[in-house]
């Protein structure tokens, strides 16, 4: 179905919300894309770093009223809030956990729907479109995010069912997959810099804005340094669903050549994101769990790293 038109709720994230006349330029020096970038015909990708440059949070980020809402792991919420307001105490913003506030439906070939919900939604990724409360964001080619109010969304979700069918997170999880866009767990957080998720290809660090927390470490691993790690796409001939941070291992090494970052079912076959040494992953022999493990086949990403290209953004 990942392929086909349906709806289904995105029950696995949580929204994260920063308010106030210092919400952007608090968060500017927080995150690795550029906020000047966001308008309310746009929205981006992004991440938390720690001072070592490694991710606590991946996310999606728009702007809203009087300042900016994230959708990420609903586990990783409450510690980013915690870990947030420490920063945030002489700054005019307040920070604030707004799950209850929305419901999230992923779209796959829902163009017509939007439409009918007066949302005529560019086909450019992460374009935004808003009408009497809803908005939607493009998020890859046919698939669309439509967050609704809280109070609106049984009649929503009934209007979706009239032209879509209702699928199930896997599928929507499994276009993601296909899309090439990782995503921070609570298994893998602070475990990758923004490059080995590929986050740079997909436009979530911008090389021009200036300082933020962990900017030294991603600045210098795009501009000086060799990426030995990087997200690649894999599937794997079983039905038991990988969890995030479950190691991979080759031959050729004595010990793990990478990590599972988001898997889902495609049919009788799992395909899954990971993160993995691209010496091994050139080699081609790939196993999951142990040496012994299933083996895995590398698969095409949507989308080439261009170096020259990344840093302009």
């Amino acid at each position: 179905m990942a392929d086909s038109a349906f709806f289904c709720t995105l029950s696995h994230e949580g929204v994260l919300a920063v308010r106030g006349a210092d919400a952007g330029k608090f968060l500017q020096g927080q995150l690795t894309c550029n906020l000047n970038y966001l308008s309310d015909s746009r929205a981006s990708l992004g991440a938390r770093c720690t001072q070592k440059g490694r991710m606590q949070s991946s996310f999606r980020i728009l702007l809203e009223g009087d300042g900016v809402v994230l959708a990420m792991a609903s586990e990783l919420l409450e510690p980013q809030l915690a870990d947030l307001k420490k920063y945030a105490v002489f700054s005019k913003s307040k920070l604030t956990d707004e799950s209850a506030a929305w419901v999230r439906f992923g779209l796959v070939q829902g163009d017509a729907a939007l439409s009918c919900l007066g949302l005529d939604l560019p086909v450019d990724t992460d374009s935004v479109v808003r009408h009497e409360g809803l908005i939607a964001i493009r998020v890859s080619p046919d698939r669309a995010e439509l967050w609704v109010p809280t109070d609106q969304a049984d009649a929503i979700k009934s209007t979706l069912a009239v032209t879509l069918p209702e699928g199930e997170l896997n599928q929507w999880l499994l276009g993601q997959i296909r899309a090439g866009i990782g995503q921070v767990m609570p298994s893998t957080r602070e475990l990758f810099i923004p490059q080995m998720l590929n986050l740079q290809a997909v436009g979530g660090v911008s090389f021009k804005k200036g300082c933020y927390t962990g900017q030294e470490i991603v600045a210098r691993m795009q501009y000086l340094g060799k990426l030995k790690r990087r997200l690649y796409r894999l599937s794997l001939d079983s039905t038991d669903l990988p969890e995030p941070g479950t190691q991979l291992f080759a031959p050729s090494h004595n010990s793990s050549i990478g990590e599972v970052v988001l898997a889902a079912k495609a049919g009788q076959n799992i395909e899954l994101l990971a993160v993995l040494q691209a010496e091994a992953a050139e080699a081609g022999d790939l196993h999951l769990g142990t040496l012994e493990g299933p083996a895995l086949q590398l698969l095409d990403l949507p989308y080439e790293l261009d170096r020259d290209r990344e840093i302009q953004r």
